[in-house]
């Protein structure tokens, strides 16, 4: 197997015009990649037009209509390379510097995630999840699907993804279990990707998603100290959230479905330490810290993880 500096793994589902633009895009990087699609349809269209136009990708039909944190999951799982780009199908790379500058961003132990700056190209040309200076290491809460990468072997030392959050959320939940290992994410500098959200996007499933998931985070993470308050909180922010959405019927569901799955899990609670928690909640509210600055903290919450 020829040796990569990089894998790519794209879940994807219907959306093959926006997909070939990716690959496209992949294609004239500076290093050396290796790209796996997932292809949660399992559309014989799909593996006829890779075998056709880009016969060295790896094309997998596993499991279809698991949603994307499971595709994700088996990509990553089976890519060769250390670092990882799990991107959605419909993001670009118009940089063909993009992975090399992020690969040379994980030069820090403790780096195991680089939030990729990226611009949401149909709405405006504000560039998000960029580090306010090249010349140290900053450190978000989280990262987009959209626009991430990250170190197979921490990964899949946490688990991976939840696969029951299926859908929206299920970055938020993997960075607090890096955090509480004492591994951060840290916001990029590179060339920014372009992401260009789907027209066909299933807002509906999103709020009923985006509304559950918020509950299951809770119930999984949250030392028990904290989780009534957080779960107060988060139920009120979502009752709010949910008047304003353009689904609300689907977004109250979730809500309702979060605290019923509650019951579903109860067994799967884990939650992090409460120092873990308290770090997560301060990378959250006051955006991107200098690593330096949280070093003792983190060594703290390293040490507290059996």
């Amino acid at each position: 197997m020829r040796s990569v500096a990089a894998s790519f793994v794209i879940p994807t589902r219907g959306r093959n015009a926006q997909l070939v633009e990716l690959l496209r895009s992949i294609e004239r990087q500076s290093v050396t990649t290796e790209t796996l699609v997932m292809d949660d349809a399992g559309s014989p269209e799909l593996a006829a037009l890779l075998a056709r136009e880009f016969p060295s990708v790896r094309y997998y039909a596993i499991g279809t209509g698991r949603g994307p944190t499971f595709q994700r999951n088996r990509g990553i799982d089976a890519a060769s390379a250390e670092i990882v780009f799990p991107l959605d199908d419909d993001a670009t790379l118009p940089s063909p510097h993009t992975v090399e500058q992020t690969l040379a961003e994980f030069n820090h132990p403790r780096v195991v995630a680089v939030a990729i700056p990226y611009v949401n190209i149909r709405y405006d040309s504000r560039v998000r999840q960029r580090a306010p200076d090249a010349d140290t290491v900053w450190v978000e809460h989280a990262f987009i699907g959209a626009s991430h990468a990250l170190r197979r072997s921490a990964f899949l030392r946490v688990g991976g993804y939840r696969e029951h959050f299926l859908y929206m959320g299920e970055e938020g939940d993997l960075c607090l279990r890096l955090l509480s290992l004492g591994y951060v994410v840290r916001a990029g500098t590179a060339d920014p990707i372009h992401h260009h959200e789907s027209p066909i996007r299933n807002s509906a499933l999103a709020d009923y998603c985006g509304r559950r998931n918020d509950i299951l985070f809770a119930w999984h993470n949250v030392p028990a100290g904290a989780l009534a308050v957080h779960l107060a909180g988060t139920t009120w922010n979502g009752l709010k959230s949910s008047l304003r959405a353009s689904n609300r019927i689907r977004s109250f569901q979730g809500l309702l479905v979060g605290y019923r799955d509650i019951v579903r899990l109860w067994h799967a609670r884990r939650p992090v330490s409460t120092a873990a928690y308290r770090l997560h909640r301060e990378l959250k509210t006051q955006g991107p810290c200098r690593l330096v600055d949280i070093q003792s903290q983190l060594t703290k919450v390293a040490a507290l993880e059996p």
